[in-house]
C-alpha cells in the first residue's frame, strides 16, 4: 500500500513540520501560523497546516509554559485587582467585609449564593469559582 507517509524521515529532512524542540523554533512556528491564519481564504492544504502547527505550538507550550490551575480566592483576588475593586465592593455577594477577607485569605469556603452572586457579578461560568 502506497501512503503519503511512506517514508517520514525524509519528509522530515526535506522540511515538513516537526515536534519543536525550543524557543527559537517555537517562534518560527509562531510566525508561519500568524502567516497563515493571515490569509483571507486558505486552501485546504493552508487549513490543514494550520491546524498542525495549532497543535504543536499547543504541544511545545503546554510542557514549556503550564499554567496553573487557580482556586476560587486567586480568582476574584485577580478580578478585584484588575477591575480596580475593592474587597467592600463584594459585600453585596458575602454579607459582610469580614466575609469576603474570610473567604480570600482561604480561612472560609464559598458558598454557593456567593458563587451565584459572583458569577453573575462578574460574567464568568460557575465552575470557574469552584475548583
Amino acid at each position: 500500500m502506497r501512503t503519503l507517509l511512506a517514508n517520514p524521515a525524509k519528509m522530515i529532512e526535506r522540511g515538513a513540520p516537526r515536534l519543536i524542540r525550543n524557543d527559537q523554533e517555537l517562534e518560527q512556528y509562531s510566525e508561519a501560523l500568524f502567516k497563515l491564519t493571515a490569509l483571507e481564504s486558505p486552501t485546504p492544504s493552508e487549513a490543514e497546516s494550520i491546524e498542525l502547527l495549532t497543535l504543536l505550538i499547543e504541544r511545545y507550550e503546554a510542557e514549556h509554559f503550564p499554567v496553573p490551575e487557580a482556586d476560587a480566592p486567586a480568582v476574584v483576588k485577580f478580578l478585584l485587582e484588575h477591575q480596580g475593586l475593592t474587597q467592600r465592593d463584594l459585600i453585596p455577594e458575602f454579607g459582610t467585609e469580614s466575609a469576603v477577607s474570610m473567604f480570600l485569605s482561604r480561612k472560609r469556603k464559598i458558598m454557593l449564593k456567593q458563587v451565584r452572586g459572583l458569577s453573575t457579578r462578574f460574567h464568568l461560568p460557575a465552575d470557574v469559582l469552584l475548583n
